[in-house]
């Protein structure tokens, strides 16, 4: 099963995680240093919701954007 929604196709996305360490200058310090990048994952926010299609009441992985916007009508 993959992770992605099955309305809008919105999958994985790669990124980094960067590890800053020092005093901003705005707050008095010298500025903050870079110390470490590492690389990350953000992960769609899927839900497994009950949907009715043509009639038919059916298990769909939606994103949340999805649901809140109106694009997917769940069944009661």
């Amino acid at each position: 099963m993959s992770r992605r929604c099955e309305i809008c196709d919105k999958g994985q996305a790669r990124g980094n995680h960067i590890l800053r360490r020092g005093q901003a200058k705005k707050k008095g310090g010298i500025g903050q240093h870079v110390t470490a990048v590492t690389p990350r994952i953000f992960r769609p926010n899927l839900q497994v919701v009950h949907v009715i299609i043509n009639g038919t009441r059916r298990r769909m992985k939606v994103c949340a954007n999805c649901i809140k916007s109106g694009r997917v009508a769940k069944a009661a």
